[in-house]
């Protein structure tokens, strides 16, 4: 198939469109000029410059591209700091006119990628029945997303699929999120400060995440809303303290140091019985492969920087 996605230089939008290239299909990256290059897909993708902020700017490029499926995989603002700006509203914007123009352009399919916090708090295993409920702009502006982009493809008559994503890890994530923090405190030999730990979370490899994604494009039939996750929530004292033991067990673990939000959420975990009864597809890495293989690639970072 002919796919484009958008964030192809992301976090999660990378590892999507190389496993899309290593499948066979032909892939057109949509990245800022301005991007971080794209490892491992040089001379092996056609790339759309262009900014979500002026999308319309896109449309040209992606009809001649002439796509079967579009992945909106691109965000602005996904750092802490912005989930609650009001500059989350224009990723509705965008997300709306992607949809459109991929319609125009003759695709047939567009998968967008939504949050666990289109939902909110809801403290237990969620399924995709659990009324929504945002408290945070960047939830809010999901929420908004999808409406917006399964009313327009729908129209269009298009096939619509939208991943509701839970915590997601691996190499090259946000270094401000939990995980890149912890490893790299610890590195240092410093006691990261800790709540009580006590939280139960789905914590789910980014390359397990990608390979739902791609098999949500390749199935024909996965349609609607359907949560991404591990399908799985162990304590978080465990998953901090294998971190913990592979890089230095010596190092004190501040459980207790940090008080728990008056809004802390314990328990943040995915059914995702849905996605795999539509696609086939189930997590193959475990929790202990892919913290090793996160782990060893924030230690190489630091070897190669000195």
């Amino acid at each position: 198939m002919r796919i484009a996605i958008t964030g192809a230089s992301g976090f999660l939008g990378l590892p999507t469109a190389r496993l899309l290239v290593d499948r066979g299909h032909t892939v057109a990256a949509m990245v800022r000029s301005s991007a971080r290059p794209l490892p491992g897909l040089e001379g092996r993708v056609s790339l759309i410059e262009g900014a979500l902020e002026a999308v319309a700017d896109l449309e040209g490029s992606l009809t001649s591209f002439q796509p079967d499926v579009v992945i909106h995989s691109g965000w602005a603002g996904v750092g802490g700091a912005d989930r609650d700006r009001t500059a989350q509203l224009h990723n509705i914007t965008a997300a709306g006119d992607l949809a459109a123009m991929a319609g125009r352009a003759g695709a047939r399919c567009f998968i967008g990628i939504g949050s666990q916090a289109e939902y909110g708090p809801a403290n237990r295993r969620v399924d995709e029945g659990q009324p929504p409920h945002p408290t945070t702009l960047y939830g809010v502006a999901k929420l908004a997303s999808a409406l917006a982009t399964e009313r327009i493809c729908r129209q269009a008559g298009m096939r619509w699929a939208w991943l509701r994503v839970f915590s997601l890890f691996g190499p090259r994530d946000n270094p401000s999120f939990m995980i890149p923090s912890l490893i790299e405190r610890i590195r240092q030999g410093q006691s990261p400060p800790l709540t009580g730990c006590e939280q139960r979370w789905d914590y789910l490899f980014v390359d397990d995440a990608a390979a739902a994604i791609v098999a949500v494009a390749e199935s024909g039939d996965a349609d609607g809303v359907f949560n991404l996750g591990a399908g799985d929530a162990p304590p978080l004292i465990e998953t901090i303290s294998r971190i913990r033991d592979l890089i230095n067990p010596a190092v004190r673990l501040g459980v207790g140091e940090i008080p728990y939000r008056p809004d802390q959420v314990m328990h943040l975990e995915a059914d995702v019985s849905r996605l795999i009864a539509a696609t086939g597809w189930r997590p193959r890495t475990s929790l202990a492969d892919g913290l090793g293989a996160t782990v060893a690639w924030h230690l190489q970072r630091a070897a190669q920087d000195g």
